[in-house]
């Protein structure tokens, strides 16, 4: 057995504290770093568009705890690396040295202001949530650009305090994911929440400095007291500059979290699973996905099997005091079996079939737990599991 070996991590995200706590759970006794550039911390995202928005008491999103697990946190951002001297560069100067990288840092919010133009308001940090909060309690109306679960929650959010909101894009609310079926439906529930719907024939343009409003390219132009922007993420990868471990989807990794350096891993939102000639290149940028990819990750980097799957195809959302969780492959197209209730009652139970034999179960306003959803996802066709590390890796435990 080679003498343990030192694992950094980049990015205190979900993904990254994930793999550092299960880098010791697995038994690596060597040293782990983190390096993260948020200052408060390691906290989780889903919260902060849902509860933290709707309750002024709210002042933290906790996240995993690394007290006692003997692991170096650096909170100064990434700002470059040498892949051939297996070297990280921080903002404070410090260069941290590795035998295996796990890059985790994550995505930033996708802003649609141009340069210079002042007041775009997003929610991806804790800071954001906080400022979108405090603006919502003066707020007289709002409008969000993007109709995609962050819109969708954040409309949500005004709605509830009784601020009148519109929700501007290019599709139907979540129909690029869930399909028409449950676009209709949620369009419908949230309509009569008083959330209002404006289709664009193309991108919505922001008006004014600081912004207070949009502009449609009918030359259409809405204006409200705040302007939320929830138009997708952008990947954190400035700081690989050079490496060749990036393009525009972010970084590339196989079902072993491997990147095509060796020694490297990654996970989380900055990731997107290579194509492999049956399957596209796929993002998928979800909480239960960041879990999963952190836990493939560090076994991989101690060149240890995975104990799990490397994708985890379950998410949630809340829309109009509706809860939606979804088990299984992404998007939805055509129309469901219903096995439980109705949609237009709001509790339903519903799958959809894909064509190599695998099921999407949707949990439509019925509480179900995960594992119960999980079970029935399975059909006669199952998975496969995840690939086994990539020959490259460098460390052992």
């Amino acid at each position: 057995m080679t003498a343990p070996c030192s694992v950094l991590v980049v990015g205190e995200s979900l993904a990254g504290t994930t793999a550092a706590r299960h880098l010791r759970s697995l038994g690596h006794t060597g040293p782990v770093t983190i390096i993260g550039a948020e200052e408060h911390g390691a906290y989780s995202r889903p919260p902060l568009s849902k509860a933290f928005l709707k309750n002024p008491a709210a002042d933290h999103a906790p996240g995993p705890v690394l007290d006692g697990l003997g692991i170096d946190v650096i909170r100064s951002a990434a700002v470059g690396a040498d892949i051939r001297r297996r070297v990280v560069t921080t903002a404070d100067g410090r260069q941290v040295g590795y035998d295996a990288l796990i890059v985790a840092t994550g995505a930033d919010a996708r802003r649609l202001a141009v340069p210079g133009q002042r007041g775009e308001l997003v929610l991806r940090t804790l800071d954001d949530a906080r400022l979108l909060r405090a603006r919502l309690v003066d707020a007289g109306s709002a409008i969000v650009v993007g109709a995609g679960f962050l819109g969708m929650e954040v409309a949500s959010a005004c709605a509830a305090r009784g601020i009148p909101v519109t929700v501007v894009d290019v599709d139907p609310p979540l129909e690029r994911i869930l399909g028409g079926h449950l676009s209709a439906a949620i369009t419908a529930r949230a309509s009569a929440y008083g959330i209002h719907f404006v289709q664009a024939t193309g991108f919505a343009a922001l008006i004014g400095d600081p912004v207070n409003g949009v502009a449609l390219p009918d030359g259409t132009e809405l204006t409200a007291d705040l302007v939320v922007s929830c138009a997708g993420e952008v990947p954190c990868v400035d700081w690989l500059a050079g490496t060749g471990l990036t393009d525009r989807l972010g970084v590339g990794i196989d079902d072993a979290c491997a990147t095509t350096v060796p020694g490297v891993f990654a996970a989380g939102d900055v990731t997107y699973l290579r194509g492999d000639g049956t399957r596209p290149d796929r993002r998928a940028p979800f909480w239960s996905n960041a879990v999963a990819q952190g836990r493939t990750a560090a076994a991989s980097a101690l060149g240890l099997p995975p104990d799990g799957p490397s994708q985890d195809d379950y998410l949630w959302t809340e829309v109009a005091d509706l809860a939606v969780k979804v088990v299984g492959r992404l998007p939805l197209i055509g129309e469901p079996t219903t096995l439980q209730g109705s949609v237009a009652e709001g509790r339903a139970l519903l799958t959809w079939t894909h064509a190599d034999g695998t099921a999407t179960v949707v949990a439509y306003g019925l509480r179900k737990s995960v594992t119960a959803l999980r079970d029935l996802a399975i059909t006669s066709t199952r998975r496969p599991g995840s690939a086994e590390p990539a020959n490259n890796v460098t460390c052992r435990k």
